[in-house]
């Protein structure tokens, strides 16, 4: 057997884990944000050294553009030392000479590149396109010869250097933080399991609260209403002692109580659904209850002016409560026959869908708007509520019968549309797939 308590505490189980989920799922996309802000910032910071170290370089080598432009890669041959010749040594470094064309004229270092020069900083492939290469370049002018004469551009310094330091630092920097983020994750998770625990104890305690409230409060209704109603029913099983004008308040009086006591059941099953377990289940066909309880409601069908119709050719069985199971469709039933006017028509199939057993109970009552529909089986929700009071509706029919789907494993889909009808579909395990 399935107790009820386990259930929801299975069902308060599945609310800490939703949370601690969300929870996760937030810290962890907080830490996604920082993780790139800071992955950001640092590759700027790599970047912006790497160009201003580029551009000292290119800088320091502005002086000898004039000489290598006469003597070309003789120069650098013959000068011994020059505030740059030791960087060629480091990092795969490269400097480059070009006239003002933009054509090569000298060269020297470990970077090999063949594309025109651009002033400023850019990112490129070498020759053997195997690594990224970082260059910065400037231009060279010449000094003017006098106040009024103009710059002439002289030519182009590329230094150039390999990526490959600053993507290994990248990629140590992409570990830290992920495995980082993984460890705080992990730190969150614990913590949150908590937090969630400590969340949901005031609202598992309240809930508790009113399901037990509920359950006294039902049990200890009974008794004084079945003293008014036994009281009215003496009363009026006297008539010769009951005024004329009397008479209709002893109805309402009546009236009233067993609206009370229908009320009162209600809310004392559903207590009992939540509270305690459910009932020894065995092999119940479906077809039969449903014959029965169309026959039971032909009458009141007939009376209203409604067909009902019915297309229960199928054997179908389920493993269950076979007096909950009748209760699930009658309720389904009186619901369609009370929201559908004067010649509309109640249908009721019956067939299998895979593992499941499929009852359809399809009406041409006024239909439920699209914002009510997600309300429809919380407890005291009516589609009339004015008409529901009036035909003696306690508002807990669709939640019972949702109560008792649940137990057994299944589930209660409606579709509708205003002025046309609803559908209400059940799904339950077949009898073998339980």
């Amino acid at each position: 057997m399935i107790g009820s308590k386990k259930i929801h505490q299975a069902n308060f189980q599945s609310l800490r884990w939703r949370l601690l989920l969300s929870y996760l799922t937030v810290m962890a996309a907080i830490l996604g944000v920082f993780a790139a802000g800071v992955y950001g910032f640092f590759t700027r910071s790599y970047y912006q050294q790497m160009d201003e170290k580029l551009r000292t370089l290119a800088q320091a080598a502005t002086p000898s553009l004039a000489e290598i432009k006469q003597e070309g890669n003789d120069y650098l041959e013959r000068v011994d030392e020059v505030p740059w010749r030791d960087l060629f040594n480091r990092d795969r470094q490269s400097l480059e000479w070009f006239n003002s064309e933009g054509t090569p004229l000298a060269s020297r270092g470990q970077v090999s590149l063949d594309s025109q020069p651009k002033t400023g900083a850019l990112t490129e492939r070498d020759t053997a396109q195997t690594s990224l290469i970082r260059t910065y370049t400037i231009s060279v002018f010449s000094d003017p010869q006098n106040d009024s004469s103009q710059p002439s551009l002289e030519g182009f310094i590329r230094a150039s250097q390999s990526m490959e330091a600053l993507q290994a630092a990248q990629n140590q920097l992409i570990w830290g933080l992920g495995m980082g983020g993984i460890v705080a994750l992990g730190f969150v998770g614990i913590g949150g399991l908590w937090l969630t625990k400590l969340a949901i104890q005031p609202v598992e305690k309240s809930y508790q609260q009113l399901k037990q409230f509920t359950a006294d409060a039902s049990h200890e209704l009974r008794s004084p209403i079945a003293a008014i109603k036994t009281s009215v029913d003496v009363i009026r099983s006297h008539p010769e002692r009951i005024h004329p004008k009397d008479a209709k308040k002893l109805a309402a009086i009546a009236s009233a109580s067993a609206q009370m006591t229908e009320l009162v059941e209600d809310l004392l099953f559903l207590a009992r659904t939540d509270a305690t377990t459910v009932r020894e289940q065995t092999t119940v066909s479906l077809n039969e209850i449903l014959h029965d309880l169309l026959q039971w409601l032909e009458p009141l069908a007939t009376a209203k002016g409604i067909n009902l119709q019915a297309d229960l050719g199928l054997s179908v069985s389920v493993f269950g409560d076979a007096a909950q199971l009748n209760r699930l469709f009658a309720n389904l039933l009186e619901n369609a026959l009370q929201y559908t006017p004067q010649g509309g028509k109640v249908t009721v199939s019956l067939a299998k869908q895979n593992r499941f057993a499929v009852v359809n109970i399809k009406d041409t009552g006024i239909g439920i708007s699209p914002e009510q529909l997600p309300l429809i089986f919380d407890r005291f929700w009516r589609a009339d509520k004015a008409r529901s009071r009036r035909e003696g509706g306690t508002g807990l029919g669709l939640a019972i019968a949702s109560a008792i789907a649940t137990q057994h494993k299944g589930k209660i889909t409606v579709t509708s549309q205003i002025g046309v009808g609803s559908c209400f579909q059940l799904r339950l395990p077949l009898e073998r797939f339980n």
